[in-house]
């Protein structure tokens, strides 16, 4: 930076805050640092006592804050992703839709590593909704060297570090399972939850099947459901390791490709996991926790499942670290701890 005379500064960048102080009105930065002085502002600058400021010096090694503030939002802005107005280096990113918000965590932890700049978000894998804040960066000096920016560039590659995927409308199918249930002895109190759920995302359910405990039956309803184009099998009932629970051999059965039966997740321990066919098609078993806990496994497989996420058991394995719901009276997710463990 430079010291120079105020009356011949316009057209220069400020190095730091400039102060103005009105007895009993105001103590407050009249220009942030980062501002560039016009004409207007020779006038306030020399009420305020600055008859000499320190400008930036510009070279051709180094970036401005916010010039370089841009250079950041290139790398984390992805599809489906806005940003807003640069100040003071910072720039905020926002959904354009709803969706699963996606980070490269390996790249985001790489950028945070490397000093004078940061990368803040929220937690990736999880529902936003259009218009809510993903991310914020800034440039923490100043000024930056050119070269740092260039190092950061080619770290991250061409590839944005985050985006946000839409939800794919599916074709539902439910399978109620439980001798109670279908010989009409208790009312069937699980599907509308499921509906509500799945209904949510944007989807629709097609097809609904209520079978016995029977495991051939299970596999009947399932394959059924397939015929009729369900790109989703929902079964519910049935999941836990008593001896006449089948749901999970018969998903087992039809599937052939189970990812996971269990997961590190209170409410939803019982979940099970399968994928169907060339096109792989989920097929979950839910446990009955689904059916009054207000939020559990399902919660947070659904939303990726409904981007069309092909989840692997390393996937349900890290949920374990906030895995536990705490059943808060008041119920914040997905803005809360709940499923958050890496």
């Amino acid at each position: 930076m430079k010291l120079m005379k105020t009356t011949e500064a316009v057209g220069q960048v400020l190095c730091h805050d400039i102060t103005q102080i009105i007895k009993d009105v105001t103590k407050d930065a009249v220009f942030r640092k980062g501002h560039i002085i016009t004409e207007e502002d020779i006038p306030v600058l020399l009420s305020v006592g600055k008859d000499n400021i320190y400008v930036w010096e510009n070279d051709d090694t180094t970036m401005h804050e916010n010039e370089a503030a841009e250079v950041l939002c290139a790398i984390c802005k992805g599809t489906n992703m806005s940003r807003g107005g640069v100040k003071e280096g910072k720039i905020e990113l926002s959904a354009e839709c709803d969706g699963v918000f996606r980070i490269n965590r390996e790249k985001l932890r790489a950028v945070n590593s490397f000093g004078q700049m940061m990368i803040a978000s929220r937690h990736g894998d999880f529902e936003v909704k259009k218009g809510d804040k993903l991310a914020g960066t800034r440039i923490i000096p100043l000024v930056i060297e050119k070269e740092k920016m260039e190092q950061v560039k080619a770290i991250c590659g061409d590839e944005p570090i985050m985006r946000v995927e839409p939800y794919k409308p599916h074709k539902v199918g439910i399978v109620t399972t439980g001798n109670e249930v279908f010989y009409g002895r208790i009312e069937d109190t699980f599907t509308p939850v499921v509906i509500s759920k799945v209904e949510y995302f944007g989807s629709e359910v097609i097809g609904h099947k209520i079978t016995n405990d029977e495991n051939e039956n299970i596999e009947r309803c399932i394959r059924e459901l397939l015929d009729e184009g369900c790109d989703m099998i929902i079964c519910t009932g049935g999941m836990s390791v008593d001896p006449d629970d089948k749901t999970p051999l018969a998903i087992k059965n039809v599937t052939g490709n189970v990812v996971t039966y269990g997961a590190p997740v209170l409410p939803g321990a019982m979940f099970m996991l399968a994928y169907y066919g060339e096109d792989n098609i989920p097929v979950m078993g839910l446990p009955g926790c689904v059916m009054y806990a207000r939020r559990t496994i399902f919660d947070l497989v659904l939303a990726r499942a409904m981007t069309g996420e092909i989840l692997k058991k390393e996937d349900l394995d890290k949920l374990g670290e906030g895995g536990l719901c705490l059943n808060c009276s008041i119920c914040t997710f997905p803005n809360c701890g709940f499923g958050k463990g890496r």
